[in-house]
């Protein structure tokens, strides 16, 4: 520590230097827990005109989770600022989490000093070696000349499709180093459209199908495409599905949004359109039709970015570039060309939808006890405002949600997407409640995850963020117990204790709860905890043998 050049409180150092360039890029927030590496990033908060907010949490990795939850709900990149050696690795399955689901994500952190790099400096480690494959860039700043605009130009590769992770570490006596130049102005990045030909191929494609079937991913939000993918949908009449972030693009209830049809639409569909999604375990690998003697259907893939595209599925064409320009442009030529009559395919999967909504009616209302899962969810439903922000984080009791929750807004859940990482929940409620502060936050949580984050409601606490939480407590791993049971006839390694007072640690740490035995009492719980303006958990003890509803292993 000697050896570093402390600065006066009114001089401007590299962290102030960052600080700038981030809040040139819409940074309003900086999630963090402290640590004396990241100190003038700090300062640079607090000094900065107007100040940046500080949000400091009680583990790293909830940090990330915020920040990264945060560049889904606002598109813009969020950021998280964390100390060096422990505090950076702590980050690494949100950053991960980043890079999976491609949400623009910048990471500061802190670095042991130049001068003693090498000698066994506290918390040394190199960080960009560990996180390069999972980052679209991960490297060191060198000097603290160069703090702005390597922060600026993480700002902006973060933002650039495909969306993704940036992490830079800055050595600590650059950091608190003084720093020169003109303050960072952020520029605007013009989108590029996708090739004329793909886009006629694919309109040809569409207006020979039969029984064509579109699906619309998370990059459609987050290329802020979604007006004119519910456009293209609606004007066309396509039957749709929808996953991730592309959830409530076509609102809930719509007659073309066929999840509850879903087995149908994907067996049955000679046509595939994929957007904004890849082609991974959720969507079979990017195999559609061949169900009940269909034939195989035709896949096409468009994607913000080439790099997108599927490498392993083979798709009949594919698409990259602005989705906004995609769907607008192939509209326009199968408008101008005409297409077969679809009226009857897209009834028969709607009259699917409506008969499986209407036959989940017993189980949302179900009365046994212990609590079927799906009651909390009947009781729920009606409790939600057209604005929530419902967030999944959990396996068997959010793999229910999936299957009843509908949003009827874009932009309005959030799940760990194709990592499967446990533990984002909290995390994600606090960016929701900042990004959305008129919004319904809800988070559903399984016992389970709930071990991994759950501390962080002294975060909500402290920060005042109310946020209703609502946990299906089975007493058990329920996505690994059951699935072993079927493989080996036995479970190890599954069981949680019984009926865990999770509600009485989130008023140890100042927030309020109850707990649910009776599943009549669901609603009216519900009902005191959206009323109570304060985090608030409601945790309800539910049947641990009443098997999820398995759309895919994932395996």
């Amino acid at each position: 520590m000697s050896n570093i050049d402390f600065v006066d409180h009114d001089e401007v150092s590299g962290g102030a230097r960052a600080v700038a360039a981030a809040a040139a890029h819409g940074v309003v927030t900086m999630f963090t827990l402290s640590g004396a590496h990241v100190f003038p990033l700090y300062d640079g908060a607090v000094s900065a005109e107007p100040p940046m907010r500080l949000l400091d949490v009680r583990h790293e990795q909830t940090a990330v989770f915020a920040a990264e939850a945060t560049g889904k709900l606002t598109r813009t990149p969020g950021l998280a600022v964390l100390t060096a050696g422990p505090g950076v690795t702590n980050g690494i399955s949100a950053i991960t989490q980043a890079h999976f689901s491609g949400s623009p994500l910048v990471v500061l952190g802190g670095r042991a000093a130049n001068y003693s790099w090498g000698k066994g400096a506290l918390q040394e480690l190199d960080h960009p070696s560990l996180l390069g494959p999972v980052t679209k860039r991960a490297a060191t700043i060198g000097s603290v000349d160069e703090v702005a605009d390597e922060v600026d130009d993480a700002f902006r590769l973060a933002a650039a499709p495909h969306r993704g992770p940036v992490v830079l570490d800055i050595p600590m006596d650059e950091l608190y180093g003084d720093a020169e130049g003109a303050p960072v102005t952020a520029g605007e990045t013009l989108p590029s459209p996708p090739d004329a030909g793909d886009v006629d191929a694919i309109a040809r494609l569409l207006t020979t199908a039969e029984r064509p079937l579109v699906v619309l991913g998370t990059d459609v939000w987050s290329d802020r495409a979604e007006a004119a993918a519910l456009r293209f949908v609606t004007d066309l009449g396509l039957p749709t599905i929808t996953n991730g972030l592309g959830r409530g693009i076509v609102p809930g209830g719509h007659e073309l949004l066929v999840a509850r049809a879903r087995r149908t639409a994907v067996g049955e569909c000679d046509l595939a359109l994929v957007v904004g999604a890849p082609l991974d375990f959720r969507l079979g690998y990017g195999a559609f039709g061949g169900h009940g003697g269909a034939p195989d259907a035709r896949v096409v893939h468009v994607a913000d970015s080439p790099g997108q595209i599927s490498a392993h599925a083979d798709p009949a064409t594919s698409a990259a570039g602005d989705l906004t320009a995609f769907f607008d442009l192939v509209q326009t030529v199968v408008e101008q060309h005409g297409h077969a009559d679809w009226s009857a395919w897209s009834g028969r999967l709607a009259e699917e939808s409506a008969a499986r909504a209407a036959a989940d009616h017993e189980l949302l209302t179900s009365a046994v006890s212990p609590a079927h899962p799906a009651r909390i969810y009947g009781e729920l439903l009606p409790r939600l405002a057209d604005d929530a922000v419902a967030i999944g984080d959990g396996g068997d009791f959010v793999s229910w949600a999936g299957r009843f929750v509908e949003p009827a807004r874009p932009g309005s859940w959030l799940d760990p997407g194709p990592f499967g990482c446990l533990g984002a929940g909290l995390g994600a409620a606090i960016a929701a409640r900042i990004a959305r502060p008129s919004s319904q936050v809800v988070l559903l949580l399984g016992d389970g995850a709930s071990g991994m984050s759950l501390m962080d409601v002294d975060t909500l606490v402290r920060h005042d963020l109310p946020a209703v939480m609502v946990m299906g407590n089975n007493g058990a791993w329920g996505l690994e117990k059951q699935p072993m049971q079927m493989l080996y006839g036995y479970d190890v390694a599954a069981d949680l204790a019984p009926q865990t007072r999770y509600d009485e640690v989130v008023r140890a740490l100042g927030g309020a709860g109850e707990m649910v035995t009776d599943p009549r009492q669901i609603g009216p719980a519900l009902d005191r905890a959206f009323a109570s303006g304060v985090p608030y958990l409601v945790n309800i003890v539910t049947d641990p043998g009443i098997p999820y509803p398995r759309a895919t292993t994932g395996l």
